[in-house]
């Protein structure tokens, strides 16, 4: 895996859950400095799981979506904003109507940093709403990326994808949640 340090090409990972797969690629594939978010499967015991295990809740994995970005124009700041932004981090059951413990928001962490600043993040949030924040911040651990017919979802199926998003409920919770600072996703 790549560190916050980044690899010979520079780059750098982050990964995050933050409920659907399919939700969490187009808010970061936005961000100049970006170069690639594949979605898939990290945090459980199941080696190589398959949609269908995940989606069970028997494998201890969560959808995921991992990113990889240029340091030195991207901050790790600037992803953890990102994230925070696109899920409903008070919720300890899931994200929006997708529910189980596949579904939970978590940062998972490449390096102490990365760690640090989720940490510092979460308590921001926790003092912002005065409520715990539920969202995991957990090390990271092996990714297994999903299906083909996940990855960039929002491009090629954009019609379900967009119908998928507004029955959820998804941008309409995240407008309670955030305010103004909620995303937009037209």
């Amino acid at each position: 895996m790549l560190s916050d340090a980044g690899d010979a090409s520079g780059l750098a990972t982050a990964t995050f859950a933050g409920g659907c797969f399919w939700c969490m690629e187009q808010p970061f594939d936005a961000l100049p400095g970006v170069a690639a978010t594949t979605s898939g499967y990290t945090g459980g015991s199941v080696e190589n799981p398959t949609y269908y295990q995940v989606s069970n809740g028997d494998t201890g994995h969560v959808e995921a979506m991992q990113v990889s970005y240029d340091p030195t124009k991207v901050t790790y700041n600037t992803l953890l904003a990102t994230f925070w932004h696109n899920i409903d981090p008070l919720d300890s059951r899931g994200q929006f109507c997708d529910k189980g413990s596949q579904y939970r928001s978590a940062v998972f962490y490449e390096t102490p940093e990365q760690q640090a600043l989720a940490e510092e993040t979460k308590q921001t949030l926790a003092d912002q709403f005065n409520e715990e924040v539920a969202t995991d911040i957990l090390p990271a651990a092996t990714f297994y990326p999903a299906e083909d017919y996940h990855q960039n979802y929002y491009k090629t199926r954009p019609v379900r994808y967009k119908v998928y998003r507004y029955g959820c409920g998804r941008d309409q919770r995240l407008s309670e949640v955030w305010g103004n600072a909620a995303p937009s996703h037209n």
